[in-house]
């Protein structure tokens, strides 16, 4: 008896704690499924993987194809982010497939994916969905005659140096990226409907995509800095994804190859892939840039318990407390661009709130002299945080009948009129009628 009920509390204690996703406060301690084409590139992309493993990620390495693969069991996801390593994988096994796939991130979940030249319709179809779309020509290489990487036998100038990257440092992080990275693969556009979508690294001015071993017959679709080597996006839900077309990017080689950017007179001894890899794979999986709000409290000044309702013109003051999450620990969120609607049908007050340094951020404003139901929203767009959006309701009411003053001043010249009309009248009376 005493063994069953110990089975029982694990099955409904200790299972639905294992499955648990980590779109939970704290991003941290997570298992991410990587999906590979060959099990050889876990040796020839390992500094990658080991980057991750260092910084706690629990990673569970599949074929692509393998029969027995699933991201979710009894309604539970059994992972926190995926990675997609098999640009030519056609089909996946098991249950999963690209709209399972999109429901994974739908969730809440973050996703990496990987194409290079010979990149399946159904890693196409999930980067499509995901607002990126890749040259549709199969043999295109992004090519760059003025910006390629400098090498013993050129080439066809495929093997490209690049530093063209996003000017923000929540996504690369603050340390500056001093080496170009090296990238071989498609290049892909950004979907002009899809405002969610960045490019990280772009190519260059002079760069286009066509196939390198033949003559063009016609202008490339893709050509300049439109073309967008990696590109992230950050879904409403603020789960992210991140789209590379190259899989070579994330390889031991590239992570540990010299680079000398065709014109440049200087030569880097190792590439910036490594570096931009990990910081920008930090972004992606949460570990920077993530913010979370608690304590929210309003009150009347003076008081401290939150009212059921305001009156009109009352004072308030209304608080709030952010934090970014460090990789480690929750830090203090500082920043002079937080601000509060006072909202019924459109804000009635806008106010951006003050900050002591410290997470707390607050202000005050008298109610507005109109009475209704009205929302306190704190909705926080930053690129490259995810979002905030906060909302309380609140009713405001208006004044009862022995709550108005007695006498208001600013009617005092309708009172002065109206007892000098009775004034004028009483003497208007008494002239008429005792004057013959």
């Amino acid at each position: 008896m005493s063994k069953l009920i110990l089975c029982v509390f694990l099955t409904f204690t200790i299972i639905p704690l294992l499955c648990n996703s980590f779109s939970s406060d704290t991003p941290s301690d997570r298992r991410v499924l990587v999906l590979l084409d060959d099990f050889a590139l876990k040796s020839s992309h390992s500094l990658f993987f080991n980057s991750l493993v260092s910084r706690g990620f629990d990673l569970d390495f599949k074929l692509a194809d393998d029969p027995k693969i699933a991201l979710q069991r009894y309604g539970q996801y059994l992972y926190d982010a995926l990675i997609l390593l098999c640009p030519t994988t056609e089909r996946f096994g098991g249950s999963i497939d690209a709209a399972a796939i999109l429901d994974f991130v739908d969730s809440g979940h973050d996703l990496i994916v990987a194409a290079d030249s010979n990149a399946s319709d159904l890693i196409r179809e999930i980067a499509t969905e995901s607002g990126v779309d890749f040259d549709e020509d199969p043999a295109a290489f992004v090519v760059d005659h003025s910006g390629y990487a400098v090498s013993a036998s050129e080439g066809d100038h495929t093997l490209i140096a690049s530093d063209d990257f996003i000017k923000s440092d929540v996504i690369l992080g603050s340390k500056k990226i001093e080496a170009p990275v090296l990238f071989q693969g498609i290049g892909h556009s950004l979907n002009p409907s899809n405002s969610l979508v960045l490019k990280v690294l772009s190519a260059s001015p002079s760069a286009y995509s066509a196939d390198p071993k033949s003559k063009l017959a016609t202008p490339p679709s893709l050509t300049g800095s439109t073309i967008s080597l990696v590109s992230v996006i950050q879904a409403r839900n603020n789960a992210r994804i991140l789209i590379s077309g190259s899989l070579s990017l994330f390889s031991n080689r590239f992570f540990r190859s010299s680079v000398q950017k065709a014109g440049s007179p200087i030569k880097h001894g190792k590439s910036g892939n490594e570096q931009f890899l990990t910081e920008i794979s930090k972004w992606v999986f949460h570990e920077r840039g993530h913010l979370k709000a608690v304590n929210v409290q309003h009150h009347k000044i003076g008081e401290a318990e939150e009212p059921a309702m305001y009156r009109i013109n009352d004072d308030l003051e209304y608080s709030v407390e952010i934090y970014e999450w460090s990789g480690t620990t929750w830090e203090p969120y500082v920043a002079n661009d937080v601000q509060v609607q006072f909202y019924m049908m459109s804000p009635y007050v806008l106010k951006t709130l003050s900050t002591d340094g410290k997470g707390r951020y607050f202000t005050s404003f008298k109610v507005p002299d109109v009475y209704g139901v009205f929302q306190f929203k704190v909705d926080y767009h930053k690129l490259g945080y995810t979002t905030l959006s906060l909302s309380k309701q609140i009713p405001v009411r208006p004044f009862r009948h022995n709550e108005y003053e007695r006498f208001i001043p600013a009617a005092y010249p309708y009172y002065g009129a109206a007892f000098s009309m009775m004034a004028g009248f009483f003497i208007f009376t008494a002239v008429h009628l005792y004057n013959k």
